[in-house]
């Protein structure tokens, strides 16, 4: 039935059945769950649609309006007119229309304006039952509240409000509740009631509709406005020294509204600031600059050994302590760049024994790339990520703590929740950024089931931050270059073109001055930023970095194998001032004694033409770990390996070389250390993606054939006609196949196929393709008179139906 339709379906299905094939897709595209597996009729379609799960998942979608009109239905007599519904929703009925569509659209409500019901499940789930109020705040029906109670007792109600004996109980109930609906008969009878009882009542009225006695019995004795209550019905007992309210005695009390405040209309969504658009694109395309380096740091740390991986899977609290630290940024911050490489598949566990966290070999292939490309990989893997860092350092259902990089940090909504938050942001006119609170507000109203009040706080709190350190909004509103990652569907093309123009060129000179520090005026090139890296540490970031030379950086770059003079024309090369004498006399010092030590394999040796020295080491109780032994008096042996010699000596304090037989000065170092190329991990929603119009349009089909299946052939596609599947199976080459399936495809033609099936068996098909990918075909078969997916190498042949 359509929604302009005045036949009175007698079911779900029989609405169904007269919905229009355009209604039906609309029906797939907002509950695509209904898809998989394809019903195969209407009958299964509509039981589907009144599964437990597939109702919860759909009530999740509604707003606030449209799930008050679903919560009031639920509290209505059944079938209920949309006038009585009005009344239900006062203040809210100028929407209501739209709201009652989007039910009977999504196959939540069926039947005429005059007789509408929602299917079962949903009236389960949202009216309210006697152990459990509805969100309405309305309790239990009289009928519901009495099942159980004496006859005896009901008469005895019956007689306390002043009306005639009943037959039975169930006449009682219907002699109370036309009572208790009646606003004249009932206010008259409140108003015998003694001081107090009103108030009672009041306090129930708008929920939650179940109280307590007080003191028990001694609240109920005769005479007290309780035990006059109680007596006439207005409240019933549900238990020991428990009382609920009558559905039909708060509503009439709430002069017949279902909801204290009907919301027809979304909170309003203004901008708190407004700045300039190009303001916003330059702050945006900065932090995505940021973004990048800061990532390209954290990994670039990890070449030659990355932090360990917990036995029970992710990486340990300490060790996120020190990337905090490395990266001066806080804890949180930290989880967040490590979770979005992760995401990115930029890193991954190295699978060996002594299991440790390493870049993969798509870090080498993202390092290389154009800013603009190496930015889109970022923000693409963060809008589809179900994983929440802002879990990291909570505990699950179990009472495990979440770590980062783990498992337990999926969370179903949170894409959708992430990408409704910035389509809010991008409705404003560019340059509106708009409060945290107001953004809230409107999912609030918007999603009021999707997820608990809380993880939608932090969710949304936790993109709005996120996409401001990632360049997706500046200054909180949403950046120009940013907006095209939101359409339907996503254009990172166009995203990458905005983006280009606003990265600023990089510089290849440095500013180096007498304070031993060095200020980059801008994005540093790629190599000049690790070697800046590499020679100095990073005193601050921002507009422009500030480096400061130390002793130790100094003896790192030596440690890298630069000699003294390499490192004195690097530095009047980058300088766009003359090198300052204090940072020439800090390389120098540094240099002269760098290498006075000498660490060869003996297992290792340690020489140095010092004999005091020498004598200091052995003497030097710190030096005991080395277990060093004199073999000449220049000369010390170790039975601890060459490179972890190295590392001690320079953990120590003292600036060692590495030297081969010959005596020569070597950089002992190997190649980069790399996990195994693996796949990123995958988003896990809580609900299947959308189907693609050319599916729900064959989807269609096949549910309508089952319906005609009875009757005869199925119903070709307009203005085809099926030809029957006779003769050999077709037989072409694999080329030719997939040209006429793809070609099918984008037409909408048919095509006849030979398959061989798993036994062997070769079959004649009519099939209307939908979608080639993958290595398969996926259509309405006309044959089978369903859709099928059928393997590529499995069809002997493919050609046109004509």
């Amino acid at each position: 039935m359509t929604s302009g339709s005045t036949d009175s379906p007698r079911t779900l299905a029989d609405e169904l059945r007269a919905r229009s094939d355009e209604e039906l897709s609309e029906l797939l595209r907002a509950r695509p769950d209904l898809l998989s597996p394809l019903p195969g009729d209407l009958s299964q379609l509509a039981t589907r649609a009144g599964a437990r799960p597939s109702v919860l998942r759909a009530l999740e979608h509604l707003d606030t309006f449209t799930l008050q009109t679903a919560e009031a239905l639920a509290i209505a007599e059944r079938p209920c007119s949309q006038h009585a519904l009005g009344a239900l929703l006062a203040g809210g009925e100028h929407r209501l229309p739209q709201a009652l569509a989007t039910l009977r659209a999504r196959a939540l409500l069926w039947g005429r304006p005059d007789a509408l019901r929602l299917v079962r499940t949903a009236q389960e789930l949202l009216a309210p039952t006697p152990g459990r109020p509805s969100a309405t705040g309305l309790g239990p029906t009289l009928a519901e509240t009495t099942s159980g109670i004496a006859p005896s007792r009901m008469q005895q109600l019956v007689a306390t409000c002043g009306l005639p004996p009943t037959r039975d109980p169930v006449s009682a109930v219907a002699a109370l509740t036309a009572l208790f609906r009646s606003p004249e008969r009932l206010a008259a009878l409140l108003a015998e009631a003694p001081p107090g009882a009103r108030a009672a009542l009041d306090r129930l009225t708008w929920g939650p509709p179940f109280g307590t006695m007080g003191s028990g019995a001694e609240a109920a004795r005769p005479g007290t406005p309780l035990r006059w209550l109680l007596d006439r019905g207005l409240l019933m007992p549900t238990g020991p020294g428990s009382v609920v309210l009558p559905r039909e005695v708060a509503l009439e009390l709430r002069g017949g509204r279902a909801h204290r405040e009907p919301r027809p209309e979304p909170p309003p969504l203004t901008a708190g600031t407004t700045h300039a658009p190009e303001a916003v694109d330059a702050a945006a395309a900065g932090a995505a600059h940021r973004a990048i380096d800061t990532v390209e740091e954290l990994l670039t740390s990890w070449n030659a050994e990355g932090p360990p991986v917990l036995r029970a899977g992710g990486l340990g609290l300490r060790e996120l302590k020190r990337i905090a630290v490395d990266l001066d940024v806080p804890e949180p911050e930290a989880v967040f760049w490590l979770e979005l490489a992760y995401g990115a598949g930029l890193l991954a566990s190295d699978g060996e024994a002594d299991e440790r966290y390493a870049p993969t070999p798509r870090f080498d292939a993202w390092v290389e790339a154009p800013t603009g490309d190496r930015w889109l990989p970022l923000v693409t893997a963060w809008l589809a990520s179900t994983r929440v860092p802002g879990l990291v350092g909570t505990r699950d259902g179990k009472g495990r703590l979440l770590a980062a990089l783990g498992t337990g940090l999926d969370r179903g909504a949170a894409p959708a929740l992430r990408h409704r938050t910035l389509e809010l942001v991008g409705e404003l006119p560019p340059g509106g950024a708009p409060s945290p609170a107001a953004v809230l507000d409107r999912l609030a109203w918007e999603l009021p089931r999707r997820v608990h009040e809380e993880t939608r706080a932090q969710l949304c709190a936790a993109t709005l931050a996120d996409a401001e350190r990632l360049g997706v909004t500046g200054r909180g509103a949403l950046a120009s270059f940013a907006r095209p990652l939101l359409a339907q569907p996503p254009d990172p093309t166009a995203a990458a073109l905005l983006l280009a123009p606003l990265f600023p060129e990089p510089v290849e000179q440095v500013l180096l001055q007498a304070d031993l520090t060095a200020v980059a005026p801008g994005p540093l090139r790629r190599d000049l930023r690790a070697t800046m890296a590499l020679a100095a540490e990073v005193e601050s970031t921002g507009g422009a970095t500030v480096y400061r030379f130390t002793p130790g950086s100094i003896r790192r770059a030596l440690d890298a194998g630069w000699s003294t003079g390499e490192l004195h024309a690097f530095l009047a090369r980058v300088s766009r001032t003359p090198v300052p004498q204090p940072l020439d006399y800090l390389v120098d010092d540094v240099a002269r004694r760098h290498g006075r030590l000498r660490v060869g394999a003996a297992t290792s040796y340690l020489r140095c033409e010092d004999e005091t020295t020498v004598g200091q080491l052995l003497a030097d109780r710190g030096f005991a770990a080395l277990r060093l032994r004199r073999i000449a008096p220049t000369v010390l042996v170790s039975d601890l390996a060459p490179d972890v010699l190295l590392a001690r000596l320079r953990e120590l304090g003292q600036a060692p070389a590495a030297e081969t037989a010959d005596g020569d000065v070597v950089t002992l170092g190997g190649e980069a250390h790399r996990a195994p190329e693996r796949t990123p991990p995958a988003p896990a929603p809580d609900t299947p993606p959308p189907a693609d119009e050319a599916l729900l349009s064959t989807a269609v089909r096949a549910v309508r054939a089952g319906d005609h299946a009875a009757g005869g052939a199925p119903e070709a596609p307009p203005g085809a006609k099926v030809p029957e599947a006779v003769g050999p199976p077709p037989r072409t080459s694999p080329d030719e196949a997939l040209t006429t399936l793809r070609a099918a495809a984008a037409s909408g033609g048919l095509t006849h196929i030979g398959y061989v099936g798993s036994d062997g068996t070769a079959s004649h098909q009519v099939l209307a393709p939908v979608r080639v990918a993958g290595g398969f075909v996926t259509g309405f078969d006309h044959t089978a008179r369903e859709v099928r997916t059928y393997p590529l190498h499995r069809i002997t042949g493919a050609v046109p139906a004509t």
